[in-house]
């Protein structure tokens, strides 16, 4: 589905949606630097276990808000408070003002997506949504590979400048929200009867109750889990993989030419491998989305969870710096194909009436992966490198067992039905 045929929605979203994660990646990796210099780095480690548990509110609140309000009001909540927030880090005179700020930036960006990616399957047919979904990630992740890139330097150097850009360009945005998007609630949510609004506590009961329906879906259960040991086999890329090639990569010649020759330390070939994994990720989602289009689902999940597990065991095997290039193009192409699938299959799956709350059900999958991801770096302590990859190895052979027990579950209950 070409760009030029998307609905005006998509359009400004993607051009939105990329201008700000330039802006996002260019100070979100430098953070935790920012509050260990300032607070030291054991509290800002405390610290850092924080904003991940605003993200899991935000995202469910979010998510039974798109529902329930419709995806247009929560979007622009979400815009409108990052771009507060924004403002608040840029004026703010105190480092806890700073860290409220980061948690409430964090929170705004989580009550957008799941409206954000419900409004997707609302305007998108279900045959086009996995190269939809890849464009909008071919945007984020350009800003991943430039982001960083300009925001050593920015970040540091021009943090207030920076941080009053991010805060101008999504109010330009909430703007074109408000201005251009027009709601793509479906019919079948419009027509859920609403509760009594005239008591807050009574429509978070509602919400979290739709919640309890959704955590009780044996297929939705196990896809979450399943995603949960996939992820964190992908996000050992800036966890044990670092700790790993630092200390266990010696320096080395990449090539030579004339007498002359290239060597890199172990930092370097690390910055060479990350490098390497975000320009893959840019180039290639697209066109392997479309290669991958005929694929069952099944097959897709299963194929990304082998490539991304054996890659990253494979790291473990040899120290030469062009091996080490390969697996990274074997692990990282684990993470390419799996990405829009992800998307596609919870936008397919969710009913019309609660889309909004699987796609925010959905992120817990991310959450919990990130928090249980970093358990290699502390086990690191005690165990061999090879024992570390072969936990990392197992992972990934877990969530291919599941996948296929979800497909199985998921065609017999479309079979009872």
């Amino acid at each position: 589905m070409q760009i030029r045929l998307w609905d005006n929605n998509l359009k400004v979203r993607l051009l939105g949606e990329a201008l700000f994660n330039i802006l996002f990646w260019m100070y979100f990796p430098f953070i935790t630097v920012y509050f260990g210099a300032a607070l030291g780095n054991h509290i800002a480690g405390i610290l850092m276990t924080v904003p991940p548990i605003f993200s899991i509110i935000g995202s469910l609140l979010g998510g039974a808000l798109a529902d329930r309000m419709g995806r247009r009001p929560v979007m622009l909540l979400g815009a409108s408070l990052q771009t507060v927030m924004f403002a608040l880090f840029a004026l703010s005179p105190s480092h806890w003002i700073d860290y409220a700020a980061f948690i409430g930036i964090g929170f705004g960006g989580a009550i957008y997506r799941p409206a954000s990616s419900a409004m997707v399957a609302d305007l998108v047919p279900v045959q086009e949504r996995r190269q939809v979904f890849a464009t909008f990630t071919t945007a984020n992740n350009l800003g991943a590979v430039l982001g960083p890139a300009l925001g050593a330097i920015f970040f540091f150097q021009y943090r207030q400048e920076l941080l009053w850009s991010c805060s101008f360009v999504l109010l330009i945005y909430f703007i074109a929200i408000y201005f251009i998007v027009h709601e793509t609630l479906p019919a079948p949510a419009k027509s859920v009867e609403p509760t009594d609004t005239g008591s807050i506590l009574q429509v978070f009961k509602e919400q979290w109750k739709g919640y309890g329906i959704i955590f009780r879906d044996k297929v939705f259960l196990v896809y979450i889990l399943a995603g949960i040991f996939a992820l964190v086999t992908i996000m050992q890329l800036d966890l044990y993989l670092a700790v790993y090639v630092i200390d266990y990569v010696p320096s080395q010649t990449l090539f030579s030419w004339n007498g002359h020759s290239l060597k890199l330390s172990s930092t370097e070939i690390l910055g060479w491998v990350l490098g390497l994994n975000g320009l893959l990720f840019v180039l290639f989602i697209l066109p392997v989305t479309k290669w991958f289009r005929n694929w069952k689902e099944r097959d897709v999940f299963v194929l990304s969870s082998l490539l991304s597990g054996v890659g990253t065991f494979a790291l473990g095997l040899n120290t030469n710096i062009w091996f080490l290039f390969f697996v990274t193009i074997m692990f990282t192409f684990g993470e390419i194909v799996r990405s829009p699938v992800t998307q596609s299959f919870i936008s397919r799956y969710a009913p019309e009436h609660a889309r909004g709350q699987y796609m925010g059900a959905d992120s817990l999958q991310f959450t919990i992966g990130r928090l249980l991801a970093p358990v290699t770096v502390f086990l690191s302590a005690w165990l061999p490198p090879m024992g570390i990859f072969s936990i990392i190895l197992i992972s990934a052979l877990i969530s291919v067992v599941l996948y296929i027990l979800l497909f199985r579950i998921y065609v017999e209950e479309k079979g009872a039905a």
